[in-house]
């Protein structure tokens, strides 16, 4: 047995202290939610400490349990980084190499919370009938083998079976990731699989398992070699569990936990009824923004956020997609959507953070639909306000006749990072024609709505824009969408 296998069976021992299993320890979860426990267990102490979970990397949970699982947050202030030790999680688990101890570790009747942080393509639920969908690999493979999970929904129902069969009571699952509604299509999910293993089992998590949606918030760039150089300098040794973020945070979540959760209050964390208006002010403004500077600035030859946003054109247009997505929202008590949009602006402004716009590009057909398509429905009958949602999924389209026509030939397998990366290829080919990229393209079975596919005016006016980027490039189809 090595080491790192010894180290993941320590979670069927009694987990003192914990109380919360959370999955998917990518640098998110460590610059968020297990930042939120950390300081809410400081102000108001309780055994909610963390057993992280990993479902695919085991790099990450070897590093952390190698350090106790204590690990830095690097704060990019326009002042220069500033360093956090962070020691809400106790140990780490990487369920690609056993999910057995996870399993394990959601059964233990410490444990009252599973909070999750994955891919949005990580789910496999479908987003309009809240089914599981066959085709997913790790559905597919899970409802076949329900005892030996490897994905999100398998593994959670799995982990409610063993507390069912144990006469337990069940733990709140609060998916903490971008997706509209995100509690209510994670428990639709759980109870479909649950339903088609065991119909007693689907009827139990119905009645009994509450799933708080959520809505969160920092903007946490990918770890690079500059990360870990910082954190050397800053905490005098090195971490390679080191993470960096922005100074912001926000954590909006409903509250329903039956059977406690800390004190994230305390925290910062804003404890709501209902978080969904808080939920489309952040997925049309700020990711909305962000997919219009990741798909136009990838045009423009923009490798980082800060870069696009110091590009005052560039800076005016993401202001202006504020206002579009602002105005396909009904007003929310106590919010300025103005004044959030400023301070979004600042934000992507902040020269300390490096986001990278390819890394905010991947899984475009899995993002755009609640960030562009959705308000540009609402926004059919205001056609002075779409210009910018039809420029942003114009650019999509552009970047994937890059990704998949070039630069290089043979590249688009290892370019192109969507969950539906071979129905793109396939459909696309060697397209060159803007009318005939958005006819193939948005007809991608599944994910345009009906309304927004069968409207004349979207179609031309993405078409019009795309023709744009192609022959003329970014600054001019910027310049010209600012004095449209």
């Amino acid at each position: 047995m090595t080491h790192s296998d010894a180290s993941d069976r320590k979670a069927d021992l009694p987990m003192k202290g914990a109380g919360i299993v959370h999955i998917g320890i990518g640098a998110f979860h460590r610059a968020h939610q297990a930042v939120y426990t950390h300081d809410a267990m400081a102000a108001q102490s309780g055994d909610w400490h963390i057993i992280g979970v990993s479902l695919r990397s085991t790099d990450i949970v070897d590093a952390l349990n190698a350090q106790g699982c204590a690990f830095t947050v690097i704060e990019r202030h326009a002042d220069g980084p500033k360093a956090r030790k962070i020691t809400s999680m106790t140990h780490a688990l990487a369920a690609a190499r056993d999910v057995a101890p996870v399993i394990s570790a959601l059964a233990n009747p410490a444990i009252r919370i599973v909070t999750i942080t994955v891919t949005e393509k990580a789910y496999g639920i479908d987003r309009v009938s809240g089914k599981v969908q066959h085709d997913h690999p790790a559905i597919k493979h899970d409802l076949e083998n329900p005892s030996a999970p490897s994905g999100l929904v398998g593994i959670l129902v799995a982990g409610l079976k063993r507390r069912k069969d144990a006469g337990l009571r069940p733990f709140t699952i609060v998916s903490c990731d971008n997706l509209p509604a995100n509690g209510h299509l994670l428990r639709d999910g759980v109870i479909d699989f649950a339903t088609q293993i065991d119909a007693d089992l689907g009827q139990w998590i119905g009645e009994n398992v509450t799933f708080p949606s959520t809505m969160v918030d920092r903007i946490t760039p990918a770890a690079t070699e500059q990360t870990f150089a910082d954190a050397k300098r800053l905490i005098g040794h090195d971490d390679p569990a080191a993470i960096e973020t922005e100074p912001f945070s926000q954590w909006v979540i409903e509250d329903d936990f039956p059977d406690g959760r800390p004190a994230w209050e305390q925290a910062g964390a804003i404890l709501v009824r209902d978080v969904e208006p808080y939920e489309l002010m952040k997925l049309r403004m700020l990711n909305g923004s962000h997919s219009l500077i990741a798909y136009v600035g990838q045009l423009g030859g923009y490798r980082y956020v800060r870069d696009t946003m110091a590009n005052d054109m560039f800076a005016k247009l993401v202001a202006r997609h504020m206002e579009n997505a602002a105005a396909s929202m009904t007003p929310l008590p106590g919010i300025d959507f103005a004044d959030y949009g400023a301070e979004l602006v600042d934000r992507f402004r902040n020269p300390e953070i490096a986001h990278e716009t390819r890394q905010i590009a991947m899984d475009g057909t899995e993002k755009l639909p609640q960030r562009i398509f959705a308000p540009a429905l609402q926004m059919l009958n205001a056609p002075e306000q779409l210009g910018t949602f039809a420029l942003c999924f114009a650019a999509w389209l552009a970047v994937m006749r890059t990704w998949v026509n070039g630069p290089k030939p043979g590249e688009a397998a290892q370019t192109l990072n969507d969950p539906r990366a071979d129905d793109i290829v396939t459909t696309l080919g060697d397209e060159q024609d803007a009318a005939a990229i958005y006819d193939r393209l948005a007809n991608l079975q599944g994910w345009m709505p009906d309304g927004l596919k069968e409207s004349a005016v979207w179609r031309a006016a993405v078409i019009a824009r795309l023709t744009l980027l192609l022959s003329e490039g970014a600054d001019h189809a910027i310049a010209q969408e600012l004095n449209s």
